[in-house]
């Protein structure tokens, strides 16, 4: 494997669920240029030199980028010359980006090679022949991201300066990039389906360039060597499609108590019997399945205990400064209780699923859309809605579906559409994410948008969104879920009839709570601020039991695991340092809730 220097920002390989041996991290230091009016193109940016410096793949306005811009940027421009290692000749160049906000460009030697939209999702550019490029290629990149304009951004803010439940920008290069070289014909990400009652795996196995005469080798392996290995003709289908089932003495279920998982290795021979291309992947035998009011992996009941992930972090914003910071935030988790979250308004790059995967963390996959709405509609005037959204959303769930750690689907969130208004472009956009996700995988609950409006009739899962402080106020509103009238934000007026799906509260909590701030422009949370510590305990374990006395829950998300600038109602502190006693936490959420307690304990 060709390994990054030790110098180089996030050298970890940056797609753990599809590996090859042959790579190069395209991670550290870059020319780079702010073009405020986006005029570089006509001005002779992409020839002449860039004026400044950036380590990527921190964004401009991170401290770990060495930028630290926060002014509205619309426009930046990376560049750098490639040294292509020697032995990758006779190879076609692939060019990865973890993610680029918002619309990107990529040039080679001054000639364009792809463009990408949408600032959450990885893209890979074909930069063709290693043999047909230059001796030094100069590789450069453009980012364009208009800060007030209404495409998906999550929560980042239109305006100059975050508040409340906003935060700052991300432009450009947020993410890690890094080269691969692949042969002509060679294996495309599989799409790997587990089938527990089967005991077995379910492959599609796309395959580029020519495939005659191909074939696609598949060996499973556990940790005490292999399992099975099997082989199917790479021409026989547009997608070949291989089913490799487990002897019934080593089949090992992944869950939350013991996430196992199986190696991959996936080969693409000749004729002859050599092998033309090399991937190693892993797998979760896991399944999700709704029966009634409950969700159960493996066919038991798992109350989800979940809390929201924003992602952020003081120098990085939305880009972990370490793969050890990615660990420590499940862990983290753990720690207070929590066996899994909602990871909130962004895409999350692919390395937190692995180890979530590896962890036995459960996960639910969003996009980052929130404060979506019609022009002119009601809510706020954040993002809105077009065919861009389901393009970036399939997307990532093409690249995230193989992860057993995932258990649902959360495509937009916090949507305001009123019931009986004319059906609107959100409507459509909100029913069209919906059918894509369960046409792409067919395998998890998907909900509709969660917390306000539910427009889709035939939503797998039902939620609200409920900060109320009080906890016998809280109890009065989740009360009616027992005759079958779940708590709605905005009432009868926003959502379809609920139909008795799977119900679980999303977001609560939010208890404000940070000693060494004030009230104000430095400090915001839910409700009112608690007065002292000990009341931030009495205020969880009152709302925590109202949800899990309830069984007609299957979940809660609690609000949220770290203070994420002046929002301060983390479980810890931004910079993930101490804040509460989690083993307080942790005991108050270990007892049985209402809906498992029949089966007893799962996890």
């Amino acid at each position: 494997m060709n390994r990054p220097t030790p110098d180089v920002p996030r050298p970890e390989y940056p797609r753990p669920s599809w590996v090859r041996d042959r790579w190069l991290s395209l991670n550290g230091t870059w020319d780079f240029e702010i073009d405020q009016g986006d005029s570089g193109l006509e001005r002779g940016l992409l020839e002449g030199d860039l004026g400044a410096r950036i380590t990527v793949p921190f964004a401009p306005e991170s401290n770990l980028s060495g930028v630290g811009e926060t002014d509205y940027l619309n426009a930046v421009w990376y560049r750098r010359t490639l040294d292509v290692p020697a032995d990758w000749a006779g190879s076609t160049l692939l060019l990865h980006v973890g993610a680029a906000d918002y619309d990107t460009t990529v040039w080679v030697d001054g000639v364009e090679k792809g463009r990408h939209r949408g600032g959450f999702t990885s893209f890979t550019v074909d930069l063709g022949p290693v043999d047909e490029l230059s001796d030094a290629p100069v590789l450069t990149i453009r980012c364009r991201d208009d800060g007030r304009a209404g495409q998906a951004r999550g929560k980042q803010t239109r305006e100059v300066h975050g508040r409340d439940a906003v935060y700052g920008r991300t432009t450009g290069i947020w993410q890690s990039v890094w080269l691969e070289p692949v042969p002509t014909a060679h294996l495309k990400r599989a799409r790997i389906t587990p089938d527990v009652g089967a005991g077995a795996f379910h492959l599609e196995l796309p395959v580029a360039g020519p495939r005659r005469g191909l074939r696609v080798e598949v060996q499973l392996n556990d940790d005490d060597g292999e399992v099975a290995t099997t082989t199917v003709s790479a021409e026989s289908d547009f997608t070949p499609l291989k089913t490799v089932a487990i002897p019934d003495d080593r089949r090992r279920l992944w869950s939350i108590d013991d996430p196992h998982l199986y190696d991959l290795r996936l080969r693409l021979l000749a004729p002859d019997g050599s092998v033309v291309d090399e991937v190693r992947t892993y797998a979760g035998l896991r399944s999700v399945t709704i029966d009634g009011l409950a969700i159960r992996i493996n066919g038991k009941v798992v109350f989800q205990r979940l809390v929201l992930d924003q992602g952020y972090y003081p120098d990085g914003l939305m880009t972990a400064p370490s793969d050890e910071a990615l660990v420590e935030d499940i862990r983290l988790s753990m720690a207070a209780g929590f066996n899994g979250a909602r990871l909130h308004q962004k895409v999350f790059e692919e390395r937190f699923l692995f180890h979530a995967d590896r962890m036995g963390y459960l996960v639910w996959g969003e996009f980052g859309d929130w404060g979506c709405r019609e022009p002119g509609g009601p809510g706020l005037d954040n993002q809105r809605p077009d065919a861009s959204y389901i393009t970036q959303w399939l997307e990532a769930v093409e690249r995230d579906r193989n992860h057993p750690s995932i258990v649902g689907w959360c495509p937009l969130n916090e949507t305001f559409q009123k019931r009986h208004d004319r059906i609107t472009v959100l409507d459509d956009v909100t029913r069209g994410m919906f059918l894509a996700t369960k046409a792409a995988d067919p395998t998890r609950p998907v909900i509709d948008a969660s917390g306000y409006a539910h427009r889709v009739d035939e939503t797998d899962v039902w939620d609200s969104h409920n900060y109320e402080q009080d906890p016998a106020s809280f109890r009065a509103a989740m009360a009616p879920l027992a005759e079958g009238k779940p708590y709605a934000n905005q009432g009868d007026e926003w959502s379809l009839p609920y139909r008795g799906q799977p119900y679980f509260c999303s977001e609560f909590g939010g208890i404000w709570w940070n000693p060494a701030a004030e009230q104000g422009a430095d400090s915001w949370g839910y409700g009112q601020a608690v007065a002292s510590e000990e009341e931030v305990y009495e205020r969880f374990q009152g709302l925590v039991d109202v949800l899990l006395d309830d069984p007609h829950m299957f979940g809660y998300c609690y609000t949220q695991l770290t203070d994420v600038f002046q929002e301060q109602n983390g479980v810890y502190f931004f910079d993930r340092s101490s804040k509460l006693d989690v083993d307080r936490l942790r005991a108050i959420q270990s007892r049985s809730a209402a809906i498992e307690a029949t089966e007893g304990r799962t996890d």
